[in-house]
């Protein structure tokens, strides 16, 4: 399970250059049905501009790409926005870049400068995060010793994602893969071994870089 690079939620951003005005919406898009439905948002929400173009790398490999020029000269706006997404690394990503014409031509050259440069501008606003592999977990104890594991989880670099009080306390916590023996070991011994660690699943979770 390779680790890879998103972003986080969507950011919007927008320039002006020779009066047309460029709006920039990315977004974190898990399939082809998330990554279309995105598109056809943004499209409807600005349906009176003139163009909107987009790119998207929609898979977490980086094979599974689409663009459209959306009526701009061929090769001037969608192509150009997925190349940052590819020079960026970023999968899992959609943008939509939406132009209001101002009535001055900017030329093929100056059309490329633009949705790529706008891409880029929303890509430097935007929250990146990195999927990594994480393994998640049940760890029981008895009641006197919750505090104390409780402490254990707050001083280290993990995802408490629920506690349960029943006939003991069981935490469930997700941590990054690399680092589950190191982290497992060290609550074992912070606990004396009066720990239970059951139920290990796999799958990527999003931390900040």
């Amino acid at each position: 399970m390779a680790n890879y690079l998103s972003v986080k939620g969507e950011c919007r951003t927008q320039t002006v250059i020779e009066k047309s005005r460029f709006i920039t919406t990315s977004a974190h898009v898990e399939g082809e049905e998330q990554a279309r439905a995105f598109i056809a948002r943004i499209s409807g929400e600005f349906a009176d501009a003139t163009h909107n173009c987009y790119a998207y790398i929609c898979d977490s490999t980086g094979n599974f790409l689409r663009f459209s020029d959306d009526g701009e000269p061929q090769g001037t706006a969608g192509m150009p926005m997925l190349e940052v997404l590819k020079n960026k690394k970023l999968v899992q990503t959609a943008v939509v870049v939406t132009r209001y014409f101002g009535g001055i031509k900017l030329g093929a050259g100056g059309l490329v400068r633009a949705y790529s440069g706008g891409v880029a501008q929303n890509l430097a606003a935007a929250k990146i995060v990195s999927y990594e592999e994480c393994a998640e977990g049940e760890y029981s104890v008895d009641y006197p010793l919750a505090e104390l594991a409780k402490r254990y989880f707050a001083e280290n670099d993990c995802n408490l994602i629920s506690v349960v009080y029943g006939s003991g306390v069981t935490f469930t916590v997700a941590v990054r893969a690399a680092d589950e023996g190191k982290f497992d070991g060290g609550l074992v011994n912070r606990l004396n071994g009066k720990v239970q660690i059951s139920q290990k699943r796999r799958y990527h979770f999003p931390f900040d870089v």
